[in-house]
């Protein structure tokens, strides 16, 4: 499969988050959605990525932006790796790897997602993709932002 086109509908999904709440991608229209597909909790990149997240949270806010991180693992295990690590954003568990296949970021033969970020507008358009070619890679989010302040 490969990641939905630019400029078409994303599709919708509900996931088990951290919060103890089910996320429902269609309920957060009129806000900016950045999915960040990240391969498993307590790996080294990942923890980078999450903890930048983290950090610039209040950049993502200003931009009227919901950063959902996406990745394989189980609530509990996530919940832990949140805890640990002190996230400040809700991690979304795709355990059955369904949403990680309609969006085609699933590793099949490794079962876990490739990091890849989509970047949904305010009516539900996909407006930007990046798969990165390893899962060692990570953009920074400075280039995130970039890409966010493109929508206006």
């Amino acid at each position: 499969m490969t990641m939905p086109a630019v400029g078409a509908p994303a599709p919708d999904f509900t996931l088990a988050s951290t919060s103890g709440s089910d996320v429902t991608l269609s309920s957060l229209r009129g806000k900016h959605v950045l999915l960040a597909f990240f391969p498993l909790a307590f790996t080294g990149v990942c923890t980078a990525e999450l903890c930048a997240f983290t950090e610039d949270y209040a950049r993502f806010q200003g931009t009227g932006t919901v950063v959902l991180p996406i990745s394989v693992d189980s609530v509990p295990t996530l919940k832990a790796f949140k805890a640990r690590e002190k996230i400040g954003v809700d991690l979304l568990s795709d355990f059955k790897r369904e949403v990680s296949r309609v969006y085609g970021t699933l590793l099949e033969d490794k079962f876990h997602s490739n990091r890849a970020y989509v970047l949904i507008d305010r009516n539900g358009v996909v407006r930007w993709t990046f798969a990165e070619a390893t899962t060692g890679q990570m953009r920074d989010n400075s280039e995130l932002l970039a890409e966010i302040g493109k929508l206006g």
